[in-house]
């Protein structure tokens, strides 16, 4: 447990109307261990890399099972009991799932200019190039 100690300080400066110096009351902690125990039989933590110590990476099991691949979606029961989700077959999934764009965006040309997504992809685009121009600024 930390030593605490109270010290007892006279104020270099003088209140306003009053002439007698102040007194104040200093708490000292001396939370660091001596230097001779630190380093005594203590072992490193981790490893030291240049910017401080390297964590240790986790490894996660990975499902190598095809047939629980090709069946269950892996990894989708939390709990600890149950099991995973099981695919259906692509019919009992909506029609609009199929349809869904999983690539970039489309360029600002091909969107319509009537639409709320046009004139926000509009403004950021302005934003970044705005930002670039910026960078290129000498002061």
């Amino acid at each position: 447990m930390a030593a605490i100690t109270w010290l007892r300080v006279p104020c270099k400066k003088l209140f306003h109307r009053n002439l007698a110096p102040c007194m104040w009351n200093i708490q000292k902690a001396d939370f660091a261990k001596p230097v001779g125990v630190a380093g005594l039989g203590s072992k490193k933590a981790g490893k030291l890399g240049k910017l401080g110590p390297v964590a240790e990476k986790i490894v996660l099991p990975v499902e190598t099972d095809t047939e629980k691949l090709v069946n269950y979606v892996c990894g989708s029961n939390i709990l600890k009991q149950g099991q995973d989700a099981q695919l259906k077959p692509d019919s009992e999934y909506p029609d609009w799932l199929w349809s869904l764009r999983l690539t970039k965006p489309p360029p600002l040309e091909e969107m319509d200019p009537n639409s709320i997504q046009y004139w926000r992809r509009l403004r950021k685009l302005n934003i970044q190039r705005q930002s670039r121009l910026m960078k290129l600024r000498k002061y």
